[in-house]
């Protein structure tokens, strides 16, 4: 709630599970979103089974009504955003580029939590970026324009950790938890103008892609720290190399490595037409 009490009315715009970690901290203190915007259902699994995102799952629940445009540009859409007075935009991992119509409808204008140290990592993949090449990450919360990451910033923490590089789950665990709870502690400060917005130095900006799946075959003969980076970051993309048995190229994805004297031990895998197995036993034959 702000100063006056008032419930503001907010439109949440997210996607995947970090997005559902950050409603879930908006819930608890009183800034549940009047609407949830999402992507469409897409086809999952081996039988290709329409399955809705898990911000649409947890909206349900929640009894929060959601819209899923194809395109943001919908004049549907546009018509059915322009009859309500909104207060407040709010974006967490949503997958499309908004456009300024949109970016512009509410009182407060758009916010965004974007799980890097911006201006560096900017783009599609900041969190497993960061674990393959920074040093450090956390989050910002930012003011949205037209452009890639590129607003005001209006809060920033640096993500404290003892060990480092981490798995990619526990990554989006942290930060979905620090940023959930920076929203909330923006979303007052701003709505009441305590908050100065502070331009980004966009001459240290550093832009990322999205993962390819060429990014996901290991090679072996690469740094090993390079290589156990990239295993921990590409955790969901199936990190894996190939290797020969019996005469045939053989497909094994890695599910977990360790970092040993500056030498790669891969401990667990997924050899092809297989169940998990220990790497040791599956080298055994």
């Amino acid at each position: 709630m702000t100063k006056n009490n008032q419930k503001l009315n907010i439109v949440f715009f997210g996607t995947p599970e970090f997005s559902v970690k950050i409603l879930e901290k908006m819930k608890e203190s009183g800034f549940s979103p009047a609407l949830i915007i999402t992507t469409p259902n897409k086809p999952k699994g081996r039988n290709l089974v329409l399955t809705p995102p898990p911000t649409k799952i947890w909206a349900e629940k929640n009894n929060i009504p959601v819209l899923q445009p194809t395109k943001l540009k919908d004049l549907e859409f546009l018509t059915k955003m322009n009859q309500t007075n909104w207060d407040l935009f709010v974006v967490a991992s949503y997958g499309k580029i908004i456009p300024k119509e949109i970016l512009d409808m509410p009182k407060h204008q758009t916010i965004n939590v974007h799980p890097s140290l911006l201006p560096r990592l900017r783009g599609a993949s900041p969190m497993q970026s960061a674990i393959i090449t920074e040093e450090k990450t956390g989050m910002t919360i930012m003011l949205m324009d037209v452009e890639m990451d590129h607003g005001d910033i209006l809060m920033q923490k640096e993500l404290e950790i003892d060990v480092w590089p981490i798995k990619i789950d526990i990554l989006e665990n942290l930060l979905a938890e620090i940023g959930g709870e920076m929203l909330v502690e923006t979303i007052p400060l701003w709505v009441e103008g305590k908050i100065k917005p502070q331009p980004q130095d966009h001459e240290k900006a550093t832009y990322i892609e999205k993962i390819n799946k060429e990014e996901t075959l290991i090679d072996l003969k690469e740094s090993p720290e390079k290589n156990y980076r990239k295993i921990l970051a590409l955790q969901n993309f199936k990190p894996y190399f190939f290797t020969e048995r019996n005469g045939k190229k053989m497909r094994i994805i890695i599910k977990d490595a360790r970092l040993e004297n500056g030498e790669l031990k891969i401990t667990r895998v997924i050899p092809e037409g297989k169940k998990e197995m220990d790497y040791q036993d599956f080298l055994r034959g």
